[in-house]
């Protein structure tokens, strides 16, 4: 992991969402909601979670003003998560909401993709910019395998709406699954190349509700390099060129075409992480592993003004830890699952 400057004294004033090893928190993900109509293997069992009650959601407008209070923070890109944020039935509001701050945050959504087709234009239209669509395989029998689900056509259809809508650049995220889907990558990635969009694969990382994650049968970035090199020849892109982005990109044959890894466990990027997390019920967390969080819904709603909820989330990303602690010998998996809190 990359060194970190040591801690130093607390910033005030107008310094931003900044922790003790310098960091400033500029993007917001956003869950609305931590219900989900997949039921992907390597997140939650076939028979789904216990859902949180609708009572304990943030609902719009307090939704709204949480966010802004991150605006004023310095925040200045908003991504929309969930469970699947597709099921929140007034997520155009939401987005239109988010549009109208000051200074207008980038609006960007991850997705399952299987509601998407009929949505993206009012998405669009209310100020969504940018949609990352969660797909794994295009196998149909091994996208019903992982997914519980025989809904990879109305993914397929939402990619291409979005595309439509002009959320672009549109983006698939996958993720490599030894023994399931890790020897089809480089399919995966010619089928992104010929639509136009702009694929990710990401490690699986230990946030699934059933705890099973297993580093050892983990597919890392170098195994994914080397299966997508069989095929391509991929051209790293300068590492200044990656800023605080968690992909690490590469141009294929040449470009003008990419593909990215985001290497979370083998190669983690803690030390330029610039997010912070907001749960659907009002949680604040500065890091996806966290053991710990900030509650703003109590307080928000026995009436603590815009300053004392600021407040909470300046003492919450103050105490952000150096890195994540994956494989180190103190690492306990969240207690919250991915779902719940938030991709």
């Amino acid at each position: 992991m990359t060194s970190l400057p040591m801690p130093r004294t607390r910033p005030t004033g107008g310094a931003g969402l900044a922790d003790t090893f310098g960091r400033v928190a500029r993007d917001l993900r956003v869950s609305v909601t931590d219900r989900c109509n997949l039921r992907c293997t390597y997140c939650m069992p076939a028979e789904g979670l216990p859902w949180m009650p609708r009572a304990e959601m943030l609902t719009d407008e307090e939704l709204l003003r949480v966010i802004g209070v991150f605006v004023g923070l310095g925040v200045r890109q908003v991504r929309l998560t969930g469970g699947e944020p597709l099921l929140r039935r007034s997520l155009v509001d939401v987005v239109a909401g988010i549009a109208a701050l000051e200074p207008r945050p980038s609006i960007a959504m991850t997705t399952n993709g299987v509601g998407l087709e009929r949505v993206a234009g009012r998405l669009a239209d209310a100020g969504l910019d940018r949609v990352n669509v969660s797909l794994d395989t295009i196998d149909s029998e091994t996208f019903s395998r992982l997914t519980r689900r025989d809904r990879l056509t109305d993914v397929e259809k939402g990619l291409a709406a979005a595309a439509e809508a002009g959320l672009t650049p549109v983006k698939v995220n996958a993720v490599a699954m030894r023994g399931i889907n890790d020897d089809s990558v480089a399919d995966v990635l010619s089928w992104c190349l010929d639509r136009g969009y702009e694929l990710r694969f990401i490690e699986q990382m230990p946030l699934d509700a059933q705890h099973a994650w297993d580093r050892e049968v983990m597919v890392g970035a170098d195994e994914i390099r080397q299966r997508l090199s069989e095929r391509f020849t991929l051209t790293p892109l300068p590492a200044a060129d990656r800023g605080s982005a968690p992909a690490e990109r590469f141009l294929v044959d040449g470009g003008p075409a990419t593909v990215g890894i985001i290497a979370s466990v083998s190669e983690p990027f803690c030390s330029t992480c610039d997010r912070a997390r907001l749960t659907a019920d009002g949680q604040v967390r500065n890091c996806l592993f966290s053991e710990q969080e900030t509650d703003l819904r109590g307080p928000l709603r026995d009436g603590a003004s815009d300053q004392e909820l600021a407040d909470l989330i300046n003492g919450e990303m103050w105490r952000k830890a150096r890195g994540h602690g994956i494989g180190e010998p103190d690492f306990h998996q969240p207690t919250r699952p991915m779902s719940s809190i938030g991709g």
